[in-house]
C-alpha cells in the first residue's frame, strides 16, 4: 500500500503548524480570519475589491484569484463580500487543504503559484494573503500574478513582519529567544516573516505600478483577549518542541507567560498587518521579449 505525500507550499506544512495537528490549524485559520478579516476587507474594498467600485476587478462579471486560499477561511469570506457575479478562483498547491474551501460560486484549483494553469490577461484581481512569507522565490510567484492579472487589474498582498507584527503590555522580554526560534525555523524551511517590510519592493520588481502599503491593526480594546489564542498561546509553539527547534522548558516558559497576560484585566495587545497593493501594467512587462 503506498503512502501519499502531501505537497507543501515552502515553510507551510498545516499538520505541523499548531499543536493538535491538521485539524486544529484549521480551527486557527478560521480565528485568525474572524479576528482580522474584517480591517483587511475594508482596505481590500478600499482598493478596488468589492461593492460600488470602479476600478478594474471589482464589478459583477469579474474574476477574482485568491492565491493560496488553503481551507477556504477566507474564501468564504469573499464569496459572502463580493458582487453575486464575480468570479471566485480559489487556488492553493495543497488539494487536501483546498478541498476544504468547497462551496457554491467558488472554483477550486490546485496548482503551484508560480506554474498558474490560466491564461494570460485572465483574472481581474488577485489576493495572496500570508502566502508570500512562505514561498522560497515570491519573485516568481508575483511574476505569475502579474502574467495572468489583466492590464490595470489589483494585486493585494497581506503579510505580517516579525519586527512590527505584535505590541503588547505587559511585554516579556524573556521571550525573545523563543519568537527568534520561532522565526529562524521558517527560515530554515525556506520562509520568511520578516518579508512585510518588503511588499513594495519587490511589487516594483515584479513590473507592477501604483504601489501602495495600508497597515491594519486588530487589538483586544475589540476583541476577547481569548480570541487572540490560537494565534499567541503556547499551541502554536508545541510543533517546534516535536522538531527539536524549543526546549519543553522554553514551551512551559511561554505558556506561563501567555496565561500571566490573559489573566490580566489590563492587558493589551495589537496585531500589525501589512497589505500592500499594485496594478499590472498596460502593455509589455520586463519579463517578456520581442
Amino acid at each position: 500500500m503506498s503512502t501519499a505525500v502531501r505537497p507543501v507550499g515552502g515553510s507551510y506544512d498545516p499538520a505541523r503548524t499548531t499543536g493538535g495537528g491538521l485539524a486544529a490549524e484549521l480551527d486557527r485559520l478560521e480565528a485568525q480570519a474572524a479576528l482580522s478579516f474584517p480591517e483587511e476587507l475594508r482596505i481590500l474594498r478600499e482598493l478596488g475589491m468589492g461593492d460600488g467600485a470602479t476600478e478594474p476587478g471589482t464589478g459583477t462579471g469579474a474574476t477574482v484569484l485568491e492565491l493560496g486560499a488553503g481551507p477556504g477561511a477566507v474564501t468564504r469570506r469573499l464569496r459572502a463580500a463580493l458582487p453575486a457575479g464575480t468570479a471566485l478562483i480559489a487556488a492553493d498547491i495543497d488539494g487536501e487543504l483546498l478541498a476544504h474551501a468547497a462551496g457554491p460560486g467558488v472554483t477550486l484549483l490546485v496548482a503551484d503559484g508560480a506554474d498558474l494553469p490560466l491564461p494570460d490577461a485572465s483574472v481581474d484581481f488577485v489576493l495572496l494573503r500570508y502566502v508570500l512569507q512562505h514561498v522560497p522565490d515570491p519573485a516568481a510567484v508575483l511574476a505569475e500574478a502579474r502574467r495572468v492579472l489583466k492590464p490595470g487589474g489589483r494585486v493585494a498582498c497581506t503579510e505580517v513582519d516579525s519586527a512590527l507584527w505584535g505590541a503588547a503590555e505587559p511585554s516579556y522580554p524573556e521571550l525573545a529567544g523563543v519568537h527568534a526560534k520561532m522565526a529562524a525555523a521558517q527560515r530554515a524551511d525556506g520562509g520568511d516573516r520578516s518579508i512585510g517590510r518588503r511588499l513594495p519592493r519587490l511589487l516594483r520588481a515584479a513590473g507592477f505600478d501604483e504601489v501602495v502599503l495600508r497597515p491594519f491593526a486588530t487589538t483586544n480594546d475589540d476583541h476577547p483577549t481569548d480570541a487572540f489564542a490560537p494565534q499567541l498561546g503556547p499551541q502554536r509553539l508545541e510543533p517546534l518542541v516535536a522538531r527539536g527547534v524549543l526546549s519543553l522548558a522554553e514551551l512551559a516558559l511561554a505558556a506561563d507567560r501567555w496565561n500571566r497576560f490573559r489573566s490580566d484585566p489590563d492587558a493589551w495587545v495589537m496585531l500589525l498587518g501589512l497589505t500592500a497593493a499594485a496594478t499590472a501594467p498596460a502593455g509589455r512587462g520586463p519579463q517578456e521579449t520581442a
